[in-house]
Order: C-alpha cells, then structure tokens, then sequence
C-alpha cells in the first residue's frame, strides 16, 4: 500500500491541533469561546476515534483548507489518514481564541499527532505545527471555515 503523502497527514495534524486543547480552561470564558472550546475538544474526539463523518461535521459548508481544499477533500483526507493508522493520538498546546464580533472567530495552537501506542510520532509527518482555524456560528453551532498550518520547528 503507498505511503500517504505527507500534505494528508499535515491536514489532519492541523486539523485536530487548531480544534483539540480546549479542556484547559481555569479561568471564566465567554460563551461563544467555551462552545469554540468544546468544538475542538469533539474535534479532537473525532480524530482519535477515527471518524473521518464526524470531523466532516465539524466543517462549515465553505470550509477551505490549503490548495483549495473543501469539505469533501477533507472529510477523504481524513478517511484515507484514519485507514492508515489504526491509532491516533493528538497533543497539542495552549489553544488562543480570538473572537471577531459574534459570529465569527480565529483559533490559533501547536500540535503534533501520534499514532500506534500513542507514543511514536506519526512517521511521515514527525513534525510540529502552528495551526490556525477561522470558525462561524452557523445557527447555534460553530463551524470550521478555514484551516492554515505551517511547521513550528523551522
């Protein structure tokens, strides 16, 4: 079976990094940056879990990743991703959530995935990231709208 290429495993990496620490929080949020928190705590759920639909659902209907990538072309990286590694692990840090009026916000982190025990980088991908997401409220739910990554160690 080839390798996949590393732009997936990137994707993916981003993906649960922008949407993952949002557990740590001590101090008291606003409303709409505990539902972003939340989002990226499922995010995270999803990842680990191996539910490529469940990460799709976390994606606005504009969703647009890098190269012009959208929904769909998400939700098939991740699958082609989930099938390779038979566990995946997220770590991440600090997430900053950056509200832009009421409906709309930017999510900044870095993170890095493991897979097998959940101690061994991911191999073709052992690299971290700074991800940054830009999310809507979309009715009541906050959705993904854009994901951006580069590699921190640089």
């Amino acid at each position: 079976m080839p390798q996949p290429r590393p732009r997936f495993a990137s994707w993916l990496m981003l993906l649960a990094m922008t949407l993952v620490l949002v557990a740590f929080s001590g101090c008291k949020r606003d409303a709409p940056e505990e539902a972003i928190r939340a989002q990226v705590t499922a995010l995270q759920a999803a990842i680990e879990a191996r539910s490529a639909s469940d990460v799709a659902d976390l994606l606005d209907e504009d969703f647009i990743g890098p190269q012009g990538m959208d929904r769909r072309g998400a939700r098939q990286t991740a699958a082609v991703l989930m099938l390779r590694h038979q566990r995946i692990g997220v770590v991440t840090g600090p997430l900053d959530v950056e509200l832009q009026g009421a409906d709309r916000a930017r999510v900044r982190t870095r993170a890095a995935l493991t897979g097998g025990d959940g101690a061994a980088l991911l191999p073709d991908s052992a690299q971290a990231w700074r991800i940054e997401s830009g999310w809507r409220l979309r009715g009541d739910t906050w959705r993904i709208t854009s994901l951006e990554w580069t590699p921190a160690l640089q």
